[in-house]
């Protein structure tokens, strides 16, 4: 039976968005040729054990920090607070919970100010900041602008053992849900959660954690997808595609799974929809609905269900992952084909073949 985590007295933080992830990276160079070359962020500053990475639209010093490591893992899920207040907030409503917590004036990383990490109720790492080096928005800089411009990040995805937990964790701590998988008895598989106004800034998805399951950047068509699809044939690195690209169900994006040099995750993301309204309906998916995860219908990958990157505690020492014992969504939707419909009868939708001609 899941053990919920009790709500604190003291106010959460006010979140704005999700802003950075800190990784660690075992080579350096590789990982500058993935994400700078190939994926064309913008490089902000580096010394030889840390790149400051943005995409184009950003004008807080990074969204990503490649860090020199002997281990691949994520040391931070970094989350812009509405003022310095809340990083006092944040810090109180984790230490009421009993997480233990960091408090760094000067910031844990190059272009942030005053700052709390935490390991939070379920293993993961958050940090909550609201000061900021301001750089350049290259929004107008079309002579940097390529092809597969990533334009902002979008998006965490966290891998827990107890989805349950862990959305009324969020939804106390302030995160809506837009979106989540159910099944007839109303157990949560997963489920994705906002503070800004799109379908989420972070998202649990059930299995052996805490993990990390990808972070995501958007672009503004699809096209640009494509193009990251072609220039990495182009490249013959195709082999570090691992899904996509195709269309979800929940949240409608237009979606591409790729890997990096360490085998991190990330999903390169566009067209999803506005979330801003008080009475924004939740969307409920069944988990028997295979169109919740690929719109048309495509095979989920085994490795999409069951990989992950390792997340660290305080310390930087990777915490251990819990297996997760109860039915996970993969039993129920990958067959020994690889993959199966089981809607309910009578729930197809549209034109059978050969019934129009």
């Amino acid at each position: 039976m899941t053990n919920f985590i009790p709500t604190p007295t003291v106010p959460a933080p006010d979140i704005v968005r999700c802003a950075y992830m800190e990784i660690v990276v075992t080579d350096l160079a590789k990982s500058r040729e993935f994400y700078v070359d190939v994926l064309g962020l913008h490089v902000t500053e580096e010394d030889e054990n840390n790149i400051y990475l943005r995409a184009l639209e950003e004008f807080i010093h990074h969204n990503l920090v490649l860090r020199k490591g002997p281990v691949p893992a994520v040391a931070a899920f970094a989350y812009r607070v509405k003022s310095p207040a809340e990083v006092d907030a944040a810090e109180a409503y984790y230490k009421e919970l009993g997480c233990r917590t960091e408090r760094r004036k000067g910031g844990f990383t190059k272009g942030i100010g005053d700052s709390v990490r935490v390991e939070d109720p379920l293993g993961f790492p958050y940090e909550f900041f609201f000061e900021t080096e301001h750089v350049e928005r290259l929004t107008q800089r079309y002579d940097l602008y390529n092809a597969g411009e990533l334009v902002r990040l979008d998006h965490f995805n966290q891998v827990t053992p107890d989805v349950p937990r862990g959305r009324a964790y969020l939804e106390d701590l302030g995160f809506r849900v837009s979106e989540d998988i159910k099944d007839s008895d109303g157990v949560t598989y997963a489920a994705w959660m906002h503070r800004k106004q799109t379908v989420h800034d972070t998202a649990l998805t059930g299995g052996d954690g805490p993990r990390m399951h990808h972070v995501a950047f958007a672009t503004h068509e699809k096209h640009n997808i494509i193009q990251i699809c072609d220039k990495m044939g182009a490249l013959r690195i195709s082999d570090r595609i691992e899904r996509g690209p195709g269309r979800h169900g929940v949240s409608n994006a237009f979606y591409l799974y790729i890997l990096d040099p360490d085998g991190h995750r990330i999903e390169i993301y566009t067209q999803d929809y506005y979330t801003g309204d008080p009475d924004n309906p939740t969307i409920t998916w069944d988990v028997h609905d295979n169109q919740r995860r690929d719109w048309w219908g495509n095979p989920v990958v085994p490795s999409w269900y069951t990989e992950a990157s390792l997340v660290l505690d305080l310390d930087g020492n990777p915490q251990p992952v819990i297996e997760r014992t109860d039915v996970s969504e993969m039993a129920v939707t990958i067959g020994a084909d690889g993959f199966a419909y089981t809607r309910e009868p009578g729930e197809e939708r549209g034109f059978k073949l050969g019934a129009q001609l």
